[in-house]
């Protein structure tokens, strides 16, 4: 075993007069594992965040609508898709709907909602996606009385059940006036829930069938929800197809739509990691004075050691791999904390979040191993230059000068 090791060793493991190194050494072993976990943490909530807002939004507008401009209707929605798959192989999926807005009325409360109409056979919605409760029944019946979809919000609001029938109210045609209200009798099929409060309130699905003869649409359509195979290709695509298929066509981007929320998003990435990563550099740099006062607890050590033939390279390693021992400890220490911590909230939510403010209902967490990898190098690399000036020191000392000090 090299001598720089073996004496680093027998320093650590050292106890006679070294209470309060060792205390000292405890917590700042302490404070990297806190910051290097606080950092993990941090990021993996961030991480959370932005990939259940964008499933969340991806699930009621998908990557991106195309829709009629000023809320027009589209004629001959067969044509439009056939085209666009023939000339945007970027294209993955385009689902037709319609969407109006209808007042629901249960026993117990109306409300205001947007009715969306969707064909079972090509759903990317939310309804199939977050289904809670009941079944995904949106065929069209012979009985009269059609199914449709709630959000559990709404059905709580509604104080309806799995079975119950609604009424909903809708003005049908394209001006919208009162003298053409129009009113269908639904029963409630299933409830569906993503965790964002106003849409989980507001959405209701039926068949895309259903809502033309509510709206009195005849065959035409609100619009398409389109998803694609790469997200790089939005911005091309958001320009091409509405210039291919022609007036009145007209699209928007899901980032167009909530550009306040994904900037926030962006925003909360690039300044809370930093203002966080101090922490790091706060506790490794406590390895500093950890060292400092090792060594001058180690003077005399020291200087039997340079005079018995150690080298000042030596005497430096010794205390870099105490140094590095600290951090590699914390960072060990601080990566199993973090992974505990966040795998508790993964199974059993134990923080939750008012969903009508963050959207959704509990802190949504991705482990990542980048993210680990990332804390846990950029704490090692700082541990090491934190060591090497005290280790600087020890090894830069005159031993006569070590020895008479130190009687």
């Amino acid at each position: 075993m090299e001598v720089s090791f073996f004496v680093a060793r027998r320093f650590l493991r050292s106890r006679r007069n070294s209470g309060f190194i060792s205390f000292i050494t405890f917590f700042a072993v302490v404070g990297v594992a806190l910051g290097v976990a606080a950092l993990i943490i941090t990021l993996s909530i961030l991480q959370g965040f932005e990939r259940t807002i964008k499933e969340n939004v991806v699930s009621f507008t998908a990557h991106m609508q195309i829709y009629g401009f000023q809320s027009q209707a589209l004629h001959d929605p067969a044509s439009a898709i056939r085209k666009v798959q023939e000339r945007f192989p970027q294209v993955d999926v385009m689902a037709p709907y319609v969407s109006r807005e209808a007042m629901i009325r249960s026993q117990d409360a109306i409300d205001g909602v947007l009715i969306k109409g969707i064909d079972p056979t090509n759903d990317i919605s939310a309804a199939r996606q977050r289904l809670v409760d009941g079944s995904y029944d949106l065929e069209v019946r012979e009985d009269g009385v059609q199914t449709v979809l709630l959000g559990k919000r709404l059905a709580e609001r509604l104080n309806v059940k799995i079975g119950d029938r609604v009424l909903v109210f809708a003005l049908g045609g394209y001006s919208l006036t009162l003298s053409q209200a129009r009113v269908m009798q639904f029963v409630v099929t299933g409830f569906y829930e993503t965790g964002m409060e106003e849409y989980d309130a507001s959405y209701v699905y039926v068949h895309i069938g259903n809502a033309q003869k509510l709206f009195q649409f005849g065959k035409s359509i609100s619009g398409f929800d389109v998803l694609v195979k790469d997200l790089s290709s939005l911005g091309t695509l958001v320009q091409e197809i509405p210039a291919d298929l022609g007036y009145p066509y007209y699209a928007r981007t899901m980032f167009q739509m909530y550009r306040n929320l994904f900037s926030w998003i962006e925003l909360q990435k690039s300044q809370i990691p930093i203002i966080l990563g101090l922490i790091i550099i706060v506790a490794t740099v406590n390895v500093i004075g950890t060292l400092l006062m090792m060594v001058m607890e180690k003077i005399k050590d020291i200087g039997v050691l340079q005079t018995l033939g150690a080298s000042r390279s030596t005497v430096s390693r010794i205390f870099l791999i105490q140094g590095m021992f600290i951090g590699v400890v914390g960072t060990m220490a601080g990566n199993v904390l973090a992974f505990v911590l966040c795998w508790i909230e993964m199974e059993y939510r134990v923080i939750s979040l008012p969903s009508g403010i963050y959207y959704m209902t509990h802190v949504p967490i991705v482990l990542s191993w980048f993210n680990f990898a990332l804390v846990s190098a950029s704490a090692l690399v700082l541990c090491y230059f934190c060591s090497f000036l005290p280790s600087r020191l020890a090894g830069h000392q005159d031993p006569v000068a070590l020895l008479r000090f130190a009687q």
